[in-house]
């Protein structure tokens, strides 16, 4: 099987699914509150970018400078874009409005909500678990988040441990004196949310699987546990990311290698998901891709998106994501589009965009100079993988097609590319 098949079918078809209702609803192309005007001299755009922003754009909290020199060639002298930008992020902790407001701030450039596409945003598209007693795992406005993504019927790690207070046993601070009396008048969980990596690993670990191998009802117990376990939707398989340290901090991905990892100890048998995203998913670049070209039409640009550029700089993720992008759609371009699964639809209409280039900086987790970089090394042993179990490994997915210093080098190779001039 290709590699675009091993993670990306299921999603891949709730993503057609998904735009096929909104443009039966008249929803797709819609222009949104703001309004734009279209600049002059310039023509129009036939390409656009899927900036990474960790280790592209910032580190950590603070702005990386050829940050701030990109956007000044991304923006024309009205303040503008000059071409349709989206930020892409594994990131999933904060609302998606709050990272819009984060970002502008950050690059002097006004950024729509609608422009930034966190980890855990595919998870719209699944609305058979919406209405579904879910927990919810990661930190932040969690809540808040589930919410935005559809989910209706919530429940958090802490209120799970409040209710059943003898299944949190790590820290000894934090035990009971004495044994509450057992409760039966809690309904049974049905579904797990992993928005990102929680803080107190040991109690999000233990409780997810409590709630696993008792079916939902974390009190009771099952002698035998169930499998098929009960549905479980994922975002953010980093391992690594990049913040200010000299080295790479611990991602949702680890998280999610301990709990697989627990999981098949204690049972014998695979965790599995329902769902995941955020790269390198090609949902999350078809969400990406149709967020482009709706950017492209408020904007006034007649002329069709036909290659996107994916700035990143983590291998595993961004180049990974992006080169399996452009796998499938040059695929659906030269077969059509390609079967999403058993019994999944079909793409009726080809894709405007015909490749996704990936562009690889320095700034972040890959570094040249650094022997425990994630790149394959010329003449070398290649490096461990760390991309999720689920991907199929492929060491060609994981080479840019263009490795640059920073993200204002990428943006002026994707210009002389293009035949664009700088303003």
């Amino acid at each position: 099987m290709a590699p675009w098949g091993c993670v990306a079918s299921l999603g891949a078809a709730r993503w057609l699914c998904w735009r096929a209702a909104r443009a039966a609803a008249g929803l797709l192309g819609r222009p949104s509150r703001r309004s734009y005007a279209v600049g002059p001299a310039q023509s129009p755009p036939t390409f656009g970018f899927l900036l990474d922003i960790d280790g592209v754009l910032v580190r950590g909290h603070r702005v990386i400078p050829a940050a701030l020199e990109a956007f000044r060639r991304l923006m024309n002298s009205q303040g503008q874009l000059r071409v349709p930008v989206v930020f892409v992020t594994n990131a999933g902790n904060s609302l998606q409005h709050s990272k819009a407001q984060e970002l502008s701030a950050l690059l002097g450039c006004e950024v729509d909500a609608d422009q930034v596409i966190l980890s855990h945003s595919p998870m719209k598209l699944f609305s058979e678990y919406h209405e579904k007693r879910m927990l919810v795992s990661g930190q932040g406005p969690v809540v808040e988040n589930a919410q935005g993504l559809g989910f209706r019927n919530v429940i958090t790690m802490d209120e799970l441990r409040m209710a059943f207070p003898l299944l949190d046993m790590v820290d000894l601070e934090r035990r009971l004196k004495t044994t509450p009396l057992p409760r039966n008048d809690f309904p049974p969980i049905e579904g797990v949310l992993l928005l990102g990596e929680p803080v107190r690993w040991e109690t999000s670990l233990q409780l997810i699987m409590d709630v696993l191998l008792s079916n939902g009802s974390p009190g009771t117990g099952l002698a035998t546990p169930p499998y098929p376990h009960l549905p479980i939707l994922a975002s953010n398989m980093d391992l690594l990311w990049m913040a200010e340290a000299k080295m790479p901090r611990f991602g949702h991905g680890t998280f999610l290698l301990c709990l697989e990892t627990i999981y098949q100890k204690v049972t014998g048998k695979e965790l599995r998901y329902e769902g995941l995203m955020g790269k390198p998913s090609i949902l999350t670049y078809q969400y990406a891709q149709d967020l482009i070209r709706q950017q492209a039409e408020r904007r006034g640009w007649v002329a069709p998106i036909r290659k996107l550029y994916a700035v990143g700089d983590n291998p595993t993720s961004d180049i990974y994501g992006a080169n399996l992008f452009h796998q499938y759609l040059q695929k659906a371009m030269r077969d059509g589009a390609p079967e999403l699964g058993a019994g999944g639809p079909r793409q009726q209409q080809p894709s405007a965009s015909q490749s996704c280039i990936s562009i690889l900086v320095c700034t972040g987790v890959y570094n040249p100079r650094n022997p425990q970089s994630t790149e394959p090394v010329l003449g070398g042993e290649q490096p461990p993988f760390h991309g999720h179990r689920d991907l199929c490994f492929s060491p060609g997915l994981m080479e840019a097609s263009h490795v640059v210093n920073d993200v204002n080098e990428a943006v002026q190779l994707v210009f002389r590319e293009e035949g664009w001039a700088s303003e």
